[in-house]
């Protein structure tokens, strides 16, 4: 899929490659067994699959917040501290802190005062459309404002490598859209590589470079779908053609990664 604008040298490389990993949690469940997948230098990855095919998993697994138990994370290009931002299903924010503060908290924490990094929050607000904002707390934000703090919080440190943990999965379909587009739009400027969890094969399909379709019990890559359309996306690619063709390639493999899953197993990590 072709991005406007300047290429880094190193896009389209990979990045991380997961080797036969599997995770086995303390109380018995098996939530991956023998996943290969590779993630490359300016991806748009999505991971789309059933509840219980350990999505979540892969993305603490990379994170560093969980331990494989069985295989191998091959880190083909080291990052740092600041290299990898991420993005939960809730917004998590400071209920006690206005949205700088929440933004700033990352650089804080990193010994930048508030001036120090009043340019590079403002800037993130700005690109989130929270510019006016900045003094507003949590309690009187709508859920696609919390959101975009959460997003403008995990990109203030610039990283390398941003994980979203189904970060739109709550919120009305004309938001979700909008994030969608917004997401898009970051991406584009600033080249961060994204793995992205989903179970919505409309979203997988418009934001992604490439789909990993992932089967349950155990967690496991099942196929892997290229999106090769061409960026920037808009509103009209959601009522063409390869839009449809793709949401409809998405939605039979996601079938038969369902359909292939053992009955009786138990069920894994998300």
């Amino acid at each position: 899929m072709k991005r406007d604008g300047p290429m880094p040298d190193d896009e389209g490389e990979p990045l991380l490659i997961l080797r036969n990993v599997g995770k086995t949690f303390s109380n018995g469940v098996t939530a991956l067994a023998d996943v290969d997948l590779t993630i490359r230098q300016g991806d748009f990855l999505s991971l789309l699959g059933p509840s219980g095919c350990g999505k979540s998993t892969v993305l603490r697994l990379i994170a560093g917040l969980t331990t494989p138990t069985s295989g191998t994370l091959d880190w083909r290009k080291a990052l740092g501290e600041d290299c990898v931002g991420f993005v939960f299903q809730e917004p998590t924010l400071l209920p006690w802190a206005d949205v700088f503060d929440n933004v700033w908290l990352p650089l804080r924490l990193r010994g930048r005062s508030r001036a120090e990094a009043a340019s590079a929050v403002g800037t993130l607000l700005e690109r989130v459309r929270l510019t006016g904002f900045e003094k507003a707390m949590p309690r009187e934000l709508s859920g696609g404002m919390k959101m975009r703090v959460s997003i403008a919080r995990a990109l203030v440190t610039k990283p390398r490598l941003l994980l979203m943990d189904e970060p739109f999965a709550a919120l009305d379909e004309i938001t979700r859209f909008r994030l969608n587009d917004d997401l898009l739009d970051l991406w584009q400027e600033q080249h961060f590589t994204v793995v992205f969890v989903t179970h919505s094969v409309f979203e997988s399909v418009f934001l992604s470079s490439r789909i990993a379709v992932m089967a349950a019990r155990p967690g496991r890559v099942f196929d892997e779908i290229a999106v090769e359309t061409p960026q920037p996306r808009s509103e009209a690619f959601r009522t063409s053609p390869d839009y449809a063709a793709l949401c409809r390639q998405a939605s039979d493999v996601l079938l038969g990664a369902i359909n292939q899953a053992p009955a009786g197993a138990r069920n894994g990590g998300r």
